[in-house]
């Protein structure tokens, strides 16, 4: 029985070790092909890793180039719109300039429409009273009384009185009319202190003409463009006190009350305004003063 049981023993240790011999191997192979694929695996995933790295540069450098194009794009739009700003403030400042000079041709124009109305109104005076001459020599021909017909003459309506005594100009000085155009262009090209010599010469040597309180007007003008508010006022005082029936009391109001209400007098300048609409109705200045008014917050009429 120990005998069997010996050989029974000796039999399974040798297949045991037969089996271990045929068996062992094996896991040594899959152990070693399981290191193969996980060693590829990791290659893979370098490899991967290192596309993605090589994708993730290129898109890098991509967004980096787009990005770029979109600075240099709002470089552009910036310089460009900085120009078109420049641009619009030029034609702003041109437009501003070119009102102001078309103003001033106007207000030439207007001047001049009064001289002659002025001048037709002296020139029929004078044909009236040559008349009343003809009439009264006629008279003393016939022995009529000649103070009947020289009480016909009339005098003209309309006419500015004047309210300076002038000096009799220099020999060489320039005519009233050219003096005066003289001022005119040099108001519109911007040479004020010219201007301003030439519109105080021309008060001064032709102070009782009708056009007298057009030139102290744009003295007055020019202080206002210089900004200069409290010699325009002064200016324009002077049209009221010494030519009461000029021309120009319309704007005279219109524009001290704009330069007093530059100078902090707003309630002063809105008098001044309310002045142009009770006095001036239906005129250009009437529907400025109402639209200054209006900018102010003011009513048109003092409340009661």
């Amino acid at each position: 029985m120990r005998i069997r049981n010996v050989a029974v023993f000796s039999a399974t240790v040798l297949a045991a070790a037969l089996c271990g011999s045929i068996i062992g191997p094996r896991p040594a192979e899959a152990v070693a092909r399981e290191i193969l694929d996980i060693q590829r695996d990791i290659t893979t995933l370098l490899q991967g890793q290192k596309d993605l790295s090589t994708q993730m540069i290129e898109d890098h450098t991509a967004i980096k180039t787009v990005v770029g194009g979109f600075n240099d794009n709002i470089n552009k739009l910036n310089v460009t719109m900085a120009s078109l700003q420049k641009s619009v403030q030029d034609v702003q400042a041109n437009s501003g300039a070119r009102l102001d000079t078309m103003s001033t041709q106007v207000q030439g124009l207007s001047d001049n429409l009064e001289e002659i109305k002025s001048r037709l109104g002296k020139l029929n005076q004078q044909l009236v009273d040559l008349q009343s001459a003809v009439q009264s020599l006629d008279a003393k021909v016939s022995g009529a009384s000649p103070a009947s017909a020289a009480g016909s003459a009339t005098p003209t309506a309309g006419a500015v009185a004047p309210a300076n005594s002038s000096a009799p100009p220099p020999a060489g000085a320039p005519s009233a009319d050219v003096l005066y155009q003289n001022g005119l262009r040099d108001i519109q090209g911007g040479k004020y202190d010219l201007a301003r010599s030439e519109f105080q010469d021309y008060l001064k040597y032709y102070g009782n003409t009708d056009l007298a309180s057009n030139a102290q007007f744009y003295i007055g003008e020019m202080a206002y463009k210089e900004k200069k508010y409290d010699e325009a006022v002064a200016e324009y005082d002077k049209v009221l006190n010494n030519y009461p029936k000029s021309f120009k009391l319309a704007p005279y109001h219109l524009h001290r009350g704009m330069a007093l209400i530059e100078l902090g007098q707003k309630s002063a300048g809105i008098r001044e305004l309310r002045e142009v609409i009770h006095l001036f109705p239906g005129s250009e200045e009437d529907r400025y003063a109402r639209a200054r008014l209006k900018e102010l917050g003011a009513s048109v009429s003092a409340t009661r």
